[in-house]
């Protein structure tokens, strides 16, 4: 019975996979210096998130096996959350409050980003954006470029078959690719 907590399945390897694809992707130099993402420990969760939301958007609507990885990389989302909140030395009793609020940050932006996503308007996207990645500051330029960015994932992710998710081969766009905002 006990035995079935410590059961590893197949997918694994491929949740550890392309969440490491996430944080790489998130990690890009270019968001910080680029794109004027703050290059804070709030500004690198937005950018996880960000990543995390729009993969995750990309499984909906799947088979239940990659609906099912899309929930073993959300788990390893929190998982990754937890550990960095204690590691920056958030107490025991405070990490359970932690944790309720950055789920709360990402189920609301995912909700945001969902809702500006379905719209052709560029404006409702650029909204949440400067909103949440930026706190209402962004540099000029910057936030249609992160748009600009936020599009071509999508579109990136779209293109990939199931197989190629199932797989863990998933390509996402350079950011620095992505032409400034004149």
């Amino acid at each position: 019975m006990i035995s079935c907590l410590f059961r590893h399945t197949r997918a694994e390897p491929s949740i550890a996979s392309l969440y490491g694809t996430i944080v790489a992707q998130a990690r890009a130099p270019a968001f910080y210096l680029a794109y004027g993402v703050p290059d804070t420990v709030e500004g690198r969760l937005e950018m996880v998130m960000l990543h995390a939301v729009l993969f995750l958007l990309r499984v909906e609507g799947e088979p239940p096996a990659v609906r099912a990885l899309g929930q073993g990389v959300f788990d390893q989302f929190c998982r990754d959350m937890d550990a960095n909140v204690r590691e920056m030395g958030v107490g025991d009793l405070a990490v359970p409050r932690r944790m309720r609020q950055i789920g709360e940050a990402f189920y609301g932006r995912q909700a945001a980003y969902r809702s500006a996503l379905e719209q052709c308007d560029p404006v409702p996207l650029q909204a949440a954006l400067t909103r949440n990645v930026y706190g209402h500051d962004a540099p000029p330029g910057c936030v249609e470029r992160l748009a600009a960015y936020v599009r071509e994932t999508v579109g990136r992710l779209a293109a990939h078959s199931t197989e190629e998710l199932m797989r863990a081969t998933v390509a996402l766009p350079d950011p620095a690719a992505i032409p400034a905002v004149a």
